[in-house]
């Protein structure tokens, strides 16, 4: 396993739909190991893998109290979102040093296929809620700003490049 680098904001692929996944494979879950070490250092409670430049559909989340709780999912998708809403802080090492509070559904069901290949149906609330949909906007070329009014994602943005540049 091995943790892998996060590529910067400006880079076009974090902009832009992943591939979706045709089938579970040893690939697919040495990937997924790679995603969890590199999750697990940051540390974080998810991680989609065009973060990390593989420009497929997979995303792993773990919002546990104590590690070695990860999803791993393919092709994640809602199925059903509540109507509540939950606010959360939210970030990304794709931006670092910044941060927003973003508004979400509390509650998801999400489609997707798990480790063993098999399609699940699968309830999230929460923090772990919050984590599947910022992955899956990852999945989709959208970060967390991108729910931001413009403004204030310019501001983000330009502050993290200045911070970047220290």
């Amino acid at each position: 396993m091995t943790v892998r680098p996060f590529l910067p904001y400006a880079d076009r692929r974090l902009h832009q739909p992943a591939e979706p996944v045709a089938a579970v494979t040893e690939t697919v879950r040495m990937i997924w190991d790679d995603m969890v070490e590199t999750m697990d250092a940051m540390p974080g409670v998810g991680l989609a893998a065009p973060q990390i430049g593989i420009l497929m559909r997979l995303a792993v989340v773990d919002a546990s109290d104590k590690r070695g709780q990860a999803v791993r999912m393919a092709n994640p998708e809602v199925l059903h979102a509540s109507v509540q809403l939950r606010r959360h802080e939210e970030a990304s090492p794709n931006l670092p040093g910044v941060s927003a509070v973003i508004e979400r559904p509390r509650a998801v069901t999400v489609r997707y296929l798990n480790e063993a290949g098999e399609v699940e149906d699968r309830d999230f609330v929460g923090l772990w809620a919050t984590s599947v949909q910022h992955q899956i906007d990852h999945l989709n070329g959208r970060l967390y700003v991108d729910h931001l009014t413009p403004l204030r994602r310019k501001m983000l943005v330009a502050k993290a490049q200045k911070l970047g540049r220290r």
